[in-house]
């Protein structure tokens, strides 16, 4: 009998536990489990942000799982959305309305042409530079739940229907040189909604409704579409995604007679294989196709009901966990309008408001998974602001009894009590804090009687100097970071409302950054920089924004997943990828604590069996 090291040319290691820095395929011997060990690929689907509106039988188009569009939907949806592998955000609007499309192309040049219009289907193409919508050449007729593949200067249109439901499928097909369209090869089946994905050299379409929905896969080579093998899972307005038509994946989609699965498929250029993993979300009629490699793709959209929720699919050897809130210990005194610093496993909160007119100066300590009770403020407070860290924290400002008295008082915190600081210079309440107890930063807030402050204060461990104004002044602002790069996001203007402006500071000067996706006030920020920051809760809640968090690299706000517990005047520290959030009110007084964790991954290590 022939042994490991004579096939494999060496020996099976033997750690104490699982080998150091394992890479796919490597095996090993754990000693303490006593088990043989190995890195295994699989496939799995993961929970992601979701899209700023719920959508169905949007145009979704990209070349890659992290550079996504989902361009309108139904009905006469215009918006366009954007993924960056973190989260959506806004971009250009279509010029007309549809859903169910063709899709071709990147996120920074894409193309949707046909689909489903208002009334009925539309002839017209529209080319995505990233930013915005131009016209492209007519289809030669007008089709709707028409689907497609390639690229915006090589794209190929399928399918589809004309006239009112129920009406004949058809099996045209069009070709795309960037300019104007022209006939090819038909498909095999007349269908429409097929799942599509590949080239205009290598195109797959995946299934569809013929009606009522079909299991028949066609592969294009450029001029004519040929059978491949049948799907596992007869179905229609699946999510489908192909770099060639040889590596092919469909998810989702509308089964006779007339449910959902959460079915996947893999397709290896002549048969399909049903894969372990499954979706989450039950659906169909999210994207239709994109070229996303079949190892890395992505789900969107759909219904029933309308959903917004995106799904991530990896096949790797890595384990993916999505970016998450989860529930931690709640605070021993329930409160808003409070403050907070340090980090997510040692956090610190500190002043607030109980009950309308109830200003409180309790201060605790969280450790990862409770609070518990420490010295209080000297000064009762709320309406105040903080920065630093659990053992070296500062807070600044604020509300005193009896409302709405001010006060420009500065306390320090040394893990123990609070001993007094130098006084604010400009007395307000309701303003951003970032920064540390030696490196402090104020900006923003409200100053008697209820004007708007673009003061901005900095603070060396003994006193404040002023610093250079904001642009805007505002109160209710969520920031974060350093004293020299911090950002402040949204916040209320009297009389203007509720903002999505963002500031950067660089410890000198401010400069407008990218705005807000929900404009909002009363928010709570984390973020080591103005490159690195979150922004969640806050007001309007009715709107939804209060479970709302959005991340900001520097450049632009995308979402990321919800709170579980709306609210705004809350607290947050952290991290932009470990921030707490604690406190606030929906009206009710809330004690909830939630932390959240960014998008992480590890190696995915199995014990190995005989089977």
């Amino acid at each position: 009998m022939s042994t490991f090291k004579n096939i494999q040319g060496k020996n099976i290691r033997s750690y104490a536990n699982n080998a150091p820095n394992a890479t796919a395929g490597e095996m090993w011997y754990n000693r303490s489990e006593a088990k043989l060990k190995g890195v295994v690929a699989s496939g799995a689907w993961s929970s992601a942000s979701l899209l700023n509106a719920a959508v169905r039988e949007q145009i979704g188009f990209g070349s890659t799982q992290n550079a996504q569009a989902s361009a309108g939907g139904y009905p006469n949806v215009t918006q366009t959305e954007e993924y960056n592998g973190s989260g959506w955000s806004i971009g250009g609007s279509m010029s007309s309305g549809r859903g169910v499309g063709a899709p071709a192309g990147t996120q920074t040049s894409g193309l949707v042409a046909g689909g489903e219009g208002p009334s009925s289907g539309v002839n017209t193409t529209e080319e995505y530079n990233g930013t915005s919508w131009t016209s492209g050449g007519n289809l030669p007729a007008t089709v709707r739940f028409n689907t497609g593949f390639g690229t915006q200067t090589a794209a190929v249109s399928l399918g589809g229907m004309q006239g009112p439901s129920p009406g004949a499928r058809l099996a045209t097909a069009n070709k795309y040189d960037g300019s104007s369209w022209t006939a090819t090869g038909s498909l095999n089946t007349a269908r429409r909604a097929a799942a599509t994905g590949g080239s205009q050299t290598s195109g797959i379409a995946m299934g569809g409704d013929t009606p009522p929905y079909s299991n028949v896969t066609e592969e294009f080579d450029g001029s004519t579409f040929s059978n491949g093998g049948n799907l596992n899972t007869t179905r229609g307005f699946a999510g489908g995604s192909a770099a060639t038509q040889n590596a092919a994946i469909t998810f989702g989609g509308s089964i006779p007679p007339g449910g959902t699965t959460t079915a996947t498929e893999n397709y290896d250029g002549s048969s399909w294989t049903t894969s372990p993993a499954t979706l989450s979300v039950s659906r169909y009629g999210g994207h239709m196709g994109v070229t996303a490699p079949n190892t890395s793709t992505i789900y969107y959209g759909g219904q029933p009901p309308v959903t917004a929720s995106t799904e991530e699919y990896n096949f790797t050897a890595n384990t993916v966990t999505a970016a998450a809130w989860s529930s931690g210990g709640n605070l021993n005194t329930a409160r808003n309008n409070l403050a907070g610093c340090g980090t997510q496993t040692a956090g610190l909160a500190f002043g607030g408001e109980t009950a309308p007119g109830t200003i409180v100066g309790d201060t605790e300590e969280y450790n990862g998974s409770s609070w518990s009770e420490q010295n209080n403020l000297n000064t009762t407070r709320n309406k105040l602001a903080g920065c630093g860290i659990q053992t070296a924290g500062l807070a600044f400002g604020g509300e005193v009894p009896p409302a709405p008295g001010k006060t420009t008082d500065s306390e320090e915190y040394n893990g123990t009590s609070w001993t007094e600081g130098n006084n604010l210079n400009t007395i307000r309440d309701q303003m951003t804090g970032a920064g540390l107890q030696t490196a402090g930063l104020a900006f923003g807030g409200q100053t008697p009687p209820n004007a708007m402050s673009n003061a901005t204060e900095e603070y060396d461990g003994t006193s404040w100097t002023s610093g250079n104004n904001m642009g805007t002044g505002r109160r209710l602002m969520g920031g974060g970071g350093i004293q020299t790069s911090a950002f402040g996001s949204g916040g209320y203007i009297d009389g203007s409302g509720d903002q999505n402006i963002t500031e950067e500071y660089d410890g000198t000067n401010w400069t407008s950054g990218g705005a807000l996706i929900n404009s909002r006030h009363a928010a709570a920020g984390a973020g080591a920089t103005n490159t690195a920051g979150l922004i969640f809760g806050g007001n309007p809640i009715p709107s939804g924004v209060g479970s709302k968090a959005e991340g900001y690299d520097g450049t632009s706000f995308s979402t990321r997943p919800n709170l579980a517990t709306a609210r705004a005047r809350l607290a947050g520290c952290g991290t932009e990828t470990l921030a707490l959030a604690f406190g606030g009110a929906s009206p009710t007084i809330r004690n909830q604590t939630e932390e959240f964790t960014g998008e992480t991954t590890s190696i995915n290590v199995k014990t190995l069996t005989q089977s």
